[in-house]
Parts: structure tokens; C-alpha cells; sequence
């Protein structure tokens, strides 16, 4: 298995640790290419700015209101977050052993017995294609709503789908312009983007926490049970309102595939995993309860007229002022979490091209002399979130069925090496970061969740069902997976890493 690419690396002496990631790359049949710019903290700065609290909790905390109320905001953030580890645990695991930007279909092919690699890994790069630009496209979706809704107090601005959906395209336009030209800058706004949501949160929850006379007492926050889905099974409510805090718990595969970026890959790589999950399960569980307890009334946030319940808390708890400046710095994180996005979304691109998975893959794989940067996949990357967010134009909850296609897809993709993993046993080489003796039980623990919350997502939400609330999730798995499974079958299995 061999890259394709034959771009020339940096003359430059490399350092002793550069040396050693780049023999281990050679290990595993590639050539270093892009340049490898990155420390640990870096590495572990792009998946937390990807999860980021302040974008996936409060995009989708009008789902939650809906979709089981405040026990389900506190209670599933707990809950989800805990299993989320498990799986992070696994994954990480794995890219110690497999430092490169390949990522998850790389460790697939490794992992599989030899007969049936090169379908596997071909089955998990789509997957996580998939996943990839549906969590871009949940991403800037979401900070295109929180825009809309700061525009519409500030100037009046009436929020309506064409609306959004242009604001929709000028971030995502926004973030390729940055990725390709301000390669530099991102990597600066990354490391400034975790302290940005640290201390964001914290300015807010603090607000939320002393400004306001009246707060929510704590049974309603952690059990009031709402539901204004239309169905009339309380548990089916709460399994599909999980949604909310898996959704947030995405992206976070990010250090896998910058590792041909960062300094130190085995290791950094899967550190900035796991410390970008543990990490977002505490600042969220804060942020989450700052809101809750600080909603003055319930019907008033979820019939706002600005569209964003959180943007409707913000105002009613701490002023007109207050409430507008933090609503800036929620879009703020937002837009760095589109922009962290877009840079590991394009590298996936670039890698799964590298290997000629992707139509036209000798556009996708080039890499930009200047900037040594894949600059095609991060347009690519663009324009397929752009892509999904359209539906929203006709369907009202084209939204969530977004974030569904994206935990489907990337979870899929996460569990399909640690399924692999189990099934290697002793016979998997670690790398310098493992689980020791519990790399079993935390494999059984990730796999079965993944396959619990990929039948939940693909359920509708809300009843009656319609055209206007159809969960087209299913639809467009199928549409990516029947595509895959047909190039498969007609072409691909003859030459896919081969």
C-alpha cells in the first residue's frame, strides 16, 4: 500500500521526534506530505473545538425542550457522555497503532482478516465520509440559526429557510477561504478556540448563575419530562431525544486524521482524543445545567421569535445587552467548531482519494505547493454540507435528520475497527498508548452502543409523519451506501488497496 502523491517534503533536517513519525508513516506505506506543524495540545485543540459544547448542546437544545425536557437535557448529557468515553477509549487505542490520516478505513484494512480487508476498509471510509461532511454541515447549519437569530434582534432581520440557508453557504464559504489560504491562522484559531469555549462557558454559565432573580428549582431541572413529538410512548421519546447529546459527542476522530500534522503522532493522537471527549462531558454538563436552570419560561423559549431557545434564555435571564454580547460568543465558537470541521473533514477527503476511493480522486488528493494543504477536498468538503443542509428549504425538520446521517455515519465508522480489534485478540500489535487487559470490555461496551443508537436515529421523531417531518436520515444512508456497495461490486474490489 503505497501513496500515490509525489509531492517534495520539506528540505528542512527534521527534528528527532519529526524523524520518528515520519519512519513510522513510511511503516505504514505512506510518504510524508503534509507538513507535520502540530503538538499534542494542537491536535487535541481540533477535536474539542469539533465537538464543542457551545455549538452541538445549543443548536440542539430546541430538540431537547421538545424531546423529553429537561431530565433528558441533564440526564442524557450524563449518560450519553459516559458511553461516548467508552468509544473514544477504543478508537484511541487504535490510532496509537495506526498514526495517520487515513484514520478509521486505514485501521479497517489493517485490522480485518486479509481475504475481506480491502472491503471493509472501503465500506468504513464511506461511512465516515458521510458522517464527515453531515457534521460539517450540522456545524455551520446551526451557526448560520444562531446568526439569523442575532441578526433578527439586532436589525430586525426576518429569519426565514432561504435566509438561513444563505447565511448557511457564507459560512461554509467563510471556513474553505480560511482552510485554503490562512492555513496558519487556523491552526492559530484552534488553540485559541479551546480557551474561547473554556472561558465562554464560564463567563455564561456565571451570568446565568447570579444575574438572574428567578432560577428553575432543581427537580424540574433534573426531572421535568416533556413531550411535543406527537408520540405517545414516554421511553420511545427519550431514546430518540438521545440524539441531542450524541450529536454533540462527534468530530472527535479529528486527532486521528491530523496525525500526519502533529509531532509525537502515536501518542498525541490518541491523547486528543480521549481529553477532547472527557473534557467536552464536563463543560457541557455545566453549560447544559447554566441554561436550564436559568429558563424563565419554558413556552417562551420554545416559541421564540428568533428561532433559538437558548438565544430567547440568554435574553430573558439577563437583559436585552447582556444576552446579545454572549450570544456572540456562542457564534463565535460556532464558527471556530465550522472551521475545525472543514480541516478534518478535507484531510479524510484527501486521504480516502489518496487511495482512489473517490470519484475524480486525482483532484481531491492534490496538495497545494504553498501551503502543502489538500485545498480541492477542502471545497469538496464544503459543498457536500451545503448539499445536505438544502432539504431545509421544504422540510422543517431537515435539521435533525443532519445530525442523524452524522452520528450515523462517523459511529459506524468508529466501531468498525474496535469490532475488528476484538475479533484480532492477542494477535493486535498496541501501540505506545493502550487499554492493557480492559481493551476487551471496552470494545464489547462501544460496539453495542453504536449499534443501539444506530437503530434509534434512523426512527422518525415526530408524529404524525410527513413530508414536512420525514427523518430522511435512512434515505440518505442508503443512497451513499447502495452508491459504494455498486461501485464496490462493478469496480472497486478489483484495485481498492490492492
Amino acid at each position: 500500500m503505497t501513496s500515490e502523491a509525489n509531492e517534495a517534503t520539506d528540505r528542512k533536517p527534521p527534528s528527532a521526534a519529526a524523524g520518528t513519525d515520519e519512519e513510522r508513516l513510511a511503516q505504514l506505506g505512506y510518504t510524508q506530505v503534509l507538513a507535520r506543524r502540530m503538538s499534542a495540545f494542537s491536535n487535541y485543540a481540533v477535536s474539542f473545538t469539533i465537538i464543542s459544547v457551545l455549538s452541538g448542546c445549543l443548536t440542539m437544545y430546541l430538540f431537547g425542550m421538545n424531546t423529553g425536557g429537561p431530565v433528558l437535557i441533564t440526564w442524557g448529557w450524563v449518560g450519553v457522555g459516559l458511553m461516548t468515553l467508552f468509544v473514544g477509549l477504543a478508537m484511541a487505542e487504535i490510532c496509537s497503532a495506526y498514526p495517520t490520516s487515513a484514520g478509521l478505513y486505514f485501521w479497517a484494512h489493517r485490522l480485518a482478516p486479509e481475504r475481506s480487508a480491502a472491503a471493509w476498509a472501503w465500506f468504513t471510509g464511506w461511512f465516515n465520509v458521510l458522517g464527515q461532511v453531515a457534521v460539517t454541515a450540522g456545524i455551520d447549519f446551526g451557526a448560520a440559526s444562531f446568526l439569523g437569530a442575532y441578526l433578527n434582534l439586532q436589525f430586525d432581520f426576518e429569519v426565514t429557510p432561504g435566509r438561513t440557508i444563505l447565511l448557511f453557504a457564507a459560512i461554509l464559504v467563510l471556513h474553505g477561504l480560511l482552510n485554503t489560504f490562512g492555513v496558519r491562522i487556523v491552526a492559530f484559531l484552534n488553540s485559541v478556540s479551546v480557551w474561547w469555549h473554556v472561558l465562554g462557558v464560564a463567563v455564561i454559565v456565571g451570568a446565568l448563575a447570579f444575574v438572574p432573580d428567578h432560577h428553575q428549582s432543581a427537580s424540574f431541572v433534573f426531572g421535568e419530562f416533556v413531550n411535543n413529538t406527537g408520540w405517545g410512548s414516554g421511553l420511545y421519546v427519550v431514546l430518540v431525544g438521545l440524539l441531542m447529546a450524541q450529536y454533540t459527542f462527534t468530530g472527535y476522530d479529528a486527532s486521528a486524521h491530523m496525525t500526519e500534522e502533529t509531532h509525537d503522532a502515536s501518542t498525541a493522537g490518541p491523547k486528543g482524543i480521549v481529553r477532547s471527549i472527557w473534557t467536552s462531558w464536563i463543560a457541557g454538563f455545566v453549560l447544559l445545567l447554566g441554561f436550564t436552570f436559568a429558563i424563565q419560561s419554558y413556552d417562551g423559549a420554545l416559541g421564540s421569535p428568533t428561532g433559538a431557545p437558548p438565544a430567547q434564555i440568554l435574553l430573558d435571564a439577563l437583559g436585552a445587552t447582556a444576552g446579545k454580547l454572549l450570544l456572540l460568543v456562542v457564534i463565535g465558537a460556532q464558527l471556530f467548531c465550522g472551521m475545525a470541521s472543514v480541516t478534518a473533514n478535507s484531510r479524510m477527503i484527501y486521504a480516502f482519494s489518496r487511495d482512489g476511493a473517490l470519484p475524480f480522486s486525482r483532484v481531491w488528493r492534490t496538495v497545494s505547493p504553498r501551503t502543502r494543504t489538500p485545498v480541492a477536498a477542502v471545497w469538496l468538503a464544503a459543498a457536500g454540507a451545503l448539499v445536505l443542509g438544502l432539504p431545509y428549504l421544504i422540510n422543517v425538520t431537515a435539521y435533525t435528520a443532519v445530525t442523524s446521517i452524522a452520528v450515523i455515519g462517523l459511529y459506524i465508522a468508529y466501531v468498525i475497527p474496535t469490532l475488528l480489534r476484538l475479533r484480532k485478540g492477542d494477535s493486535f500489535e498496541r501501540g505506545p498508548w493502550h487499554l492493557g487487559r480492559w481493551s476487551g470490555v471496552v470494545g464489547v461496551i462501544a460496539v453495542t452502543w453504536v449499534a443501539v443508537i444506530t437503530v434509534l436515529f434512523m426512527l422518525p421523531q415526530v408524529s404524525p409523519i410527513t413530508w414536512e417531518t420525514f427523518n430522511y436520515a435512512p434515505v440518505a444512508v442508503l443512497v451513499v451506501l447502495g452508491f459504494a456497495g455498486i461501485w464496490w461490486l462493478a469496480s472497486a474490489r478489483r484495485w481498492f488497496l490492492r
